[in-house]
């Protein structure tokens, strides 16, 4: 005995957008870009204190605090690979060992 799924019904509502997924989407976007800069701009920060800054540690627990989150609301948009991201960042492996990933 095979399985099958029933047919759609000539006026499937499939094409429909549902207004409510759409603003739950375009809200994943945007929280998507403002964890980017927030990373972005962690990084930017730790990078030019440079490595004997008395910062340093405040700096670094920030980078790794943004890039985390960063991760985390790519993998809910379903961007599961980092790879490219840690390139295109330049995400020192310092802050790559905080998270667990090298």
């Amino acid at each position: 005995m095979s399985l099958r799924w029933p047919a759609r019904p000539s006026n499937s509502s499939a094409a429909v957008v549902n207004p409510l997924e759409l603003e739950i989407a375009a809200e994943k976007a945007s929280a998507l870009g403002r964890a980017g800069e927030k990373a972005e701009r962690c990084l930017a920060e730790l990078r030019a204190a440079g490595r004997d800054s008395p910062q340093r540690a405040a700096l670094l627990k920030d980078a790794a605090d943004a890039v985390y989150a960063y991760f985390i609301q790519r993998e809910l948009c379903g961007l599961r690979r980092h790879h490219q991201i840690i390139r295109e960042y330049d995400i020192p492996n310092e802050v790559l060992a905080r998270l667990g990933a090298r």
